[in-house]
């Protein structure tokens, strides 16, 4: 009998850099730290860097070599992220790869007029309940950025509406501190208490840091905030190379590896092996013909994830975007080539699943069509299992050249276990013609209707629905006394 020797490729990956070209980047990285340093806007952020051997110079922070050696060493090398149950739903790190959608659309492409809208909250509901349904979607984000509610606190809104919609991990984004303080306060009540979250946090915070050598002061309150708490935090410093950094793809993610190294110190050093995660896009040529920041561009695909599996740190990247403004080619194609990139360079926790037109616009049923593209991208890269029952010599030899394997017990053990599409038709013509020669974006939003028509989520309990829309209503009259 044939034998494997046990052993098996669990799926397919590539590296865009090798270990010398990481290297290389590292270094770069240490002298800029060392020799022109991070623009640090919080006083408590500097006080805390040089305490652990930094030097300050106004708002210019320098690092030493060892800050980030030590540092480096004391960051867990995965995020572990849990349901709201409480169960483990990701264990971000390796080539583990989870997808959800992303946050703060300002447009919505209505699927029902074909016409491009501002959102409003029940768009973030429907979100939200869509991706919690469907079963390649690992978590959950905002989607949209509701215009009918106060603009200065919509992202408590947001978090009070995903918190209600979906049991699956949660990733928020917010425009000040405050926001995120009562983001984890709300997780707080659900979880049962500060230590209970901490211990099974269910939800984690994207930290937008203004650049790789400027980092803002918001930034860095969360930061050191979500490190006092241990709870896991994303900490993405982005460059747009040609305008804020080099032009050149290695001087852009030197720059920026600078400052995600500082946000890595940073959270070591308040408490020391907090989870974060680092970015897995940008870091490369910004499109300099439109001056327009594209989400899907060639030339930074795979480099900071590259650096991220380097550090074997989790990476938080970005796929299923277009910057298409209509589900047309260019839409596909740039969404099925981001899916698959994210996952063969190892980015773990991977957002903005249904995002359009460089993020101004999103569309729910693309992020149908992305659940569906993403199946078949797992399938084409899963390990291939191969042993006794899968070679199947037994029922070779029993069938022969002309027998008929349909009936027999070994088809009916496996034939579940191909991907078969929910949305791309694979019928003979006269049927898809018979069915209402239907494209697949009219397949998509019909399944997007039929979801939200019956896919039920688990209530929260509702004295914990009354705490935590009771934060958005203090958010709501503190925000107003500030007027």
């Amino acid at each position: 009998m044939i034998t494997t020797h046990g052993q098996r490729m669990e799926s397919a990956h590539y590296a865009r850099m090798g270990t010398q070209e990481c290297e290389a980047i590292h270094l770069a990285s240490l002298e800029i730290l060392k020799r022109v340093g991070v623009d640090v806007h919080d006083e408590r952020a500097r006080e805390i860097l040089v305490k652990g051997g930094a030097k300050a110079d106004g708002l210019r922070v320098r690092l030493p070599e060892y800050m980030v050696t030590r540092a480096l060493a004391s960051t867990p090398k995965r995020m572990t992220l849990y349901d709201r149950r409480g169960k483990a739903a990701m264990n971000a790190g390796g080539y583990n790869a989870y997808y959800g959608g992303g946050s703060d659309c300002l447009n919505i492409l209505d699927h029902h007029t074909g016409e491009r809208r501002k959102p409003v909250l029940q768009d973030v509901i429907a979100a939200a309940r869509l991706q919690d349904a469907l079963p390649e979607i690992d978590f959950v984000m905002s989607a949209f950025l509701p215009e009918d509610v106060d603009q200065r606190i919509y992202d408590r809104y947001q978090m009070e509406v995903m918190l209600n919609n979906t049991t699956k991990p949660i990733v928020f984004v917010t425009p000040d501190f405050e926001g995120c303080k009562a983001a984890v306060e709300m997780c707080e009540i659900i979880a049962g208490g500060a230590e209970a979250f901490q211990r099974k946090p269910f939800a984690t915070c994207y930290i937008n840091v203004t650049s790789g050598l400027i980092a803002n002061a918001e930034a860095l309150q969360k930061c050191i905030y979500l490190a006092e708490k241990g709870l896991p935090l994303l900490w993405i410093p982005l460059n747009a190379g040609g305008v804020n950094s080099p032009a050149t793809t290695a001087g852009c993610m030197a720059s920026m590896n600078a400052g995600i190294l500082l946000g890595i110190v940073l959270a070591q050093l308040v408490h020391e092996g907090v989870p974060v995660a680092v970015p897995g896009w940008n870091g490369g040529p910004y499109n300099l013909q439109t001056m327009v920041g594209c989400y899907v561009l060639a030339d930074e695909q795979g480099v900071p994830t590259s650096m991220g599996r380097y550090y074997d740190l989790p990476v938080f990247g970005l796929a299923g975007s277009t910057d298409a403004k209509a589900m047309d080619q260019q839409c596909g194609m740039e969404v099925t080539i981001s899916l698959l990139s994210a996952l063969l360079h190892g980015a773990n926790i991977i957002h903005d699943l249904g995002f359009m037109d460089a993020g101004l616009q999103g569309s729910l049923p693309l992020i149908a069509i992305c659940n569906d593209t993403l199946g078949f991208v797992r399938a084409m890269t899963r390990g291939v299992v191969v042993d006794d029952e899968t070679l199947a010599l037994d029922v070779i030899e029993e069938l022969g050249p002309t027998g008929s394997y349909l009936g027999h017990d070994h088809t009916l053990r496996h034939y579940r276990e191909p991907y078969y599409s929910k949305l791309a038709d694979k019928n003979p013509y006269a049927v898809w013609v018979k069915r209402g020669a239907s494209t697949m974006e009219a397949r998509a939003a019909k399944m997007v209707d039929d979801i939200l028509a019956t896919h039920q989520v688990e209530p929260l309990p509702a004295d914990v629905q009354r705490g935590i829309k009771a934060i958005v209503e203090r958010e709501q009259v503190w925000i107003d006394s500030q007027s």
